[in-house]
């Protein structure tokens, strides 16, 4: 089982777009909506928390304190809608590890979580490699093989490589590549993913491999062989 991330966030969008993501790259969610019901799941020790700064009865800043004041060491992502430099000042003196400023791409929020785990664990989803078929995906060195050949990809590029061998096999629609690799707040579109896979088949293959990523016309794309 992958490491168990907490997300405490009010509003049920953001809520349910960060952990479909973090869900489909591996990782054991649970989530709170309100700052009573972060603090019990708290109790529970899970290996990273995802906290929004304004809650409905208590503010982010106020938990995370309380969890430095407690001794309790996990790891904090704080997100919040404040840009302001001394909010993120007050997020990192209250005890945060790392500040997520709102809008995010999904594809930031995962490769900082990866980061926050994988100093807390030593490897990301205390599971450091995933494969299918001839790739070789290092996911706390961030780096993907097909074969014997290093993949030059971005970090998007490696989280929509990462989905699929997650997923090995399963339809995936342009929608839900969108809200599990960028978010519900994305910045690109359907035909942006479309461009990414694009980008991806072509690092893929630029040695005449098989292609793996096929499309299933009319509904999306799967890693087949």
């Amino acid at each position: 089982m992958g490491a168990r991330v907490l997300v405490i966030e009010d509003d049920p969008r953001v809520a349910a777009s960060v952990e479909r993501a973090l869900r489909a790259h591996g990782y054991s969610v649970s989530g709170a909506a309100d700052a009573a019901t972060g603090l019990a799941a708290i109790r529970a020790e899970p290996d990273l928390v995802v906290l929004d700064v304004n809650l409905p009865d208590g503010s982010g800043f106020d938990i995370c304190r309380r969890m430095r004041r407690d001794k309790i060491a996990t790891p904090v992502l704080m997100l919040t809608a404040r840009a302001a430099v001394e909010d993120r000042v007050e997020g990192l003196d209250a005890g945060a590890d790392d500040y997520l400023v709102k809008p995010f791409a999904l594809a930031e929020l995962l490769a900082r979580v990866r980061a926050l785990v994988r100093r807390q664990l030593g490897d990301p989803n205390g599971v450091s490699v995933v494969e299918y078929a001839d790739l070789r995906l290092d996911l706390g060195e961030m780096t993907a093989h097909r074969g014997e050949r290093l993949l030059d990809l971005t970090r998007t590029e490696m989280l929509l490589l990462e989905l699929f061998v997650r997923n090995p096999g399963r339809v995936l629609s342009r929608d839900q590549i969108l809200d599990r690799v960028w978010g519900v707040d994305a910045r690109t579109s359907t035909n942006g993913v479309e461009v990414y896979v694009g980008y991806l088949r072509r690092k893929l293959e630029a040695d005449g491999e098989q292609r793996l990523v096929q499309t299933v016309r009319g509904f999306g794309y799967a890693l087949r062989t």
